[in-house]
C-alpha cells in the first residue's frame, strides 16, 4: 500500500461526535501497551501519526485518521489496564461497544496481541463478539522481535489453542524490523475491498 497522506480527523465518545460516514473504516483495538499506536504508524509510515506512551490506558477516546483520503483508520482506547477506574473501563467499553455495533462503513477490525502474552478470556469473548456482530476480524502479534524464532512459534501455537483459531489467521508483526507489514496490509486491504460492509445486524 502506497501511503500519500495520513491525517488525524477528530476525537469522538459517541456517534454525535463522529465524522460523516462517508469513508470505509478499520477499527484497532488491543489491551493497553501491546503496541497499538505503533502498529498503525508503521502501516502509514509515519512515526507521529498516532500518539504512542509507555503508559498503559493513555488512549481514552475513539481517535479517527484519514488513510489516502480513501479511508479511515479508528484507534479504540485499550482494554485491561487495571489502574483505570471502574467507572472509566465501563464507560469505555461502552463508547466501543456503540462504534463496532452501530457504525455502518466500518470493513474490519484489528484486534491486536502482544505475543509475549498468552491470549485470555477478553480476546476470546472479544472475537467472539465481532463474530457475532459480523465485523471481519485480523488478529496480529506484536512485538515479534522480542522473541527468538523458537519462541514465535511456541506463542503462535499458545494463542492458536487460545483463541480456537488457525495458524495462518495469526499474522505476527515487529515494528522494529517490519515483520509482517505487507501481511496486516494485505488482511486489512481485503476487509476493505469487500463488496458488502458488515450489516451489524441480527
Amino acid at each position: 500500500m502506497i501511503i500519500k497522506s495520513a491525517e488525524f480527523v477528530l476525537s469522538a465518545t459517541k456517534p454525535s461526535n463522529y465524522p460523516p460516514a462517508d469513508l470505509p473504516e478499520i477499527a484497532f483495538s488491543g489491551r493497553s501497551n501491546v503496541g497499538k499506536s505503533t502498529l498503525i504508524n508503521s502501516l502509514v509510515n509515519r512515526r507521529h501519526l498516532v500518539k504512542t506512551s509507555s503508559t498503559p490506558g493513555r488512549t481514552q477516546l475513539l481517535n479517527f485518521f484519514a488513510i489516502n483520503d480513501a479511508f479511515m483508520f479508528v484507534d479504540l482506547p485499550g482494554y485491561g489496564y487495571a489502574r483505570v477506574p471502574e467507572k472509566v473501563k465501563k464507560d469505555w467499553g461502552q463508547m466501543i461497544e456503540t462504534y463496532l455495533s452501530t457504525r455502518p462503513t466500518l470493513k474490519g477490525a484489528v484486534l491486536i496481541i502482544d505475543i509475549r502474552r498468552k491470549p485470555g478470556e477478553d480476546e476470546q469473548n472479544f472475537i467472539l463478539w465481532l463474530h457475532q456482530q459480523g465485523i471481519p476480524t485480523v488478529l496480529v502479534l506484536t512485538k515479534a522481535d522480542k522473541l527468538s524464532k523458537t519462541d514465535q512459534k511456541k506463542q503462535i501455537l499458545a494463542a492458536q489453542k487460545a483463541l480456537s483459531v488457525l495458524p495462518e489467521e495469526l499474522i505476527c508483526f515487529s515494528a522494529k524490523t517490519r515483520l509482517g507489514l505487507d501481511l496486516v496490509w494485505k488482511a486489512i486491504s481485503h476487509c476493505l475491498e469487500a463488496d458488502t460492509p458488515p450489516t451489524n445486524e441480527p
